[in-house]
């Protein structure tokens, strides 16, 4: 086995790894960019900063916000 092949595993022959072009979307829109070019993604969406496990998994993938959209309030 090849040392690229092991840094990238199950990237099954150029599929997609990263979605750069979601930078600026709204959650839902980026989960259907996603899930248009990986239908099977489990879309995990955390705070900027959250402490996340290293283990790698395939089928997940991270989206990080760091913005508050409305006003918190009790209730």
């Amino acid at each position: 086995m090849s040392s690229t092949a092991a840094a990238a595993p199950e990237c099954g022959g150029g599929a997609k790894t990263s979605w750069p072009e979601v930078v600026g979307l709204s959650v839902e829109e980026a989960k259907k960019v996603i899930l248009k070019d990986k239908p099977d993604a489990d879309i995990v969406v955390l705070p900027v900063g959250s402490v996340v496990t290293a283990d790698y998994r395939p089928d997940r993938v991270r989206i990080f916000v760091d913005i508050v959209a409305q006003t918190p309030h009790i209730g």
